[in-house]
């Protein structure tokens, strides 16, 4: 893609975690909770960051907001019709000003939203904060247009977050991440916290404000049959790196590392393969790698059936196995070219 539609640019992210011990707190080693991640979010495009528990991806999230420091490496952000810029080297005031064009949606509806304050005092502080209204009446405007386009009743913003359902409070975080009409949303693990009869609803109300509000969105999460109906590309990680990233249909299709294929073989399907038969399910053997003692070479090779003595001692790059004239299809994976591995359409 051009250049120009690219809004967040990651390169060689860190986020280090020290481990102290003894009376003098001494520094021991590091927790590697984000090793040199990198990656590239197009306008208007949804870039699903996967993987299981522990490996990094809210801490990615986080960082990208600059809501936790990162160790290392650089996060630039691409104003529409502006110029790419290092949030990294920002001043306070700088960053609190780019920030206005970036929204975050948490996991958990229910701690996410404080309790003591109305609906009109959560998704109109945005507002207040940055000295946006000058009267009440314009702030009850702002908030009753928030609402509506979340799907929920403008009358209901005098009433305290315990008085809605699950679903509904998701709206109106969702609803105060769009307060200040950003860019670009991080989507933290949305729907995981909420029952599966309201999680079609929200992802359906994602996608419809996407593509009303022009929206580009970090969509982090573990369930990846969520990640083939809403994202247009995938970024797979894990023990804080990522292993593979592509366009969905590519990975879901003809995944290229060996983590990818048993993270899909474990989506539910109803439908049997070509064959005739439910498709296999890989079971993967040991634990996932300590990020504070991670394994020499390929961090994955301790539970990969394909390893070999190179994976042990060599640390793969992220290869580019896409076709010619196709969009890029990284893998990090000393064999990513000659494994014959299966999707979900397999």
């Amino acid at each position: 893609m051009p250049e120009q539609d690219v809004v967040v640019e990651v390169t060689n992210l860190r986020k280090y975690y020290p481990i102290v011990r003894g009376f003098m707190r001494r520094n021991v080693g590091n927790v590697k909770a984000v090793d040199d991640v990198s990656f590239q979010v197009h306008r208007g495009e949804t870039l699903a960051l996967v993987g299981e528990s522990g490996c990094g991806k809210t801490t990615t999230g986080r960082c990208v907001m600059r809501a936790i420091e990162p160790t290392g490496g650089s996060i630039c952000f691409n104003r529409r019709n502006g110029d790419m810029i290092d949030m990294t080297a920002l001043s306070i005031p700088e960053l609190r000003y780019i920030q206005r064009y970036m929204g975050m949606i948490f996991q958990d509806p229910y701690s996410s939203l404080n309790p003591r304050m109305t609906v009109l005092d959560i998704i109109g502080e945005p507002f207040i904060t940055r000295n946006l209204v000058k009267r009440r009446s314009e702030l009850e405007e702002r908030v009753a247009a928030l609402l509506h386009s979340v799907r929920l009743d403008p009358s209901s913003m005098r009433r305290y977050p315990h008085a809605f359902s699950g679903g509904q409070r998701q709206r109106i975080a969702i609803a105060r991440a769009l307060a200040l009409d950003p860019e670009f949303v991080v989507a933290d693990e949305p729907i995981s916290a909420l029952d599966v009869s309201v999680q079609a609803q929200i992802l359906s109300l994602l996608r419809e404000l996407q593509l009303e509000l022009n929206l580009t969105y970090l969509f982090i999460t573990h369930n990846l049959a969520v990640v083939e109906l809403i994202s247009d590309r995938v970024a797979v990680m894990y023990v804080g790196q990522i292993v593979e990233l592509g366009d969905t249909a590519a990975i879901f299709g003809h995944p290229r590392h060996p983590y990818t294929e048993a993270l899909l073989s474990a989506v539910p399907v109803i439908e049997t393969n070509r064959k005739g038969h439910q498709r296999e399910r890989i079971i993967l053997e040991g634990e996932v790698a300590d990020p504070a003692n991670v394994p020499s070479g390929c961090t994955f090779h301790p539970r990969c059936p394909y390893a070999e003595s190179i994976c042990r001692s060599e640390e793969p790059p992220l290869l580019d196995v896409s076709a010619q004239n196709e969009r890029p299809h990284l893998a990090r994976c000393h064999f990513a070219r000659e494994l014959n591995l299966k999707g979900v359409r397999a």
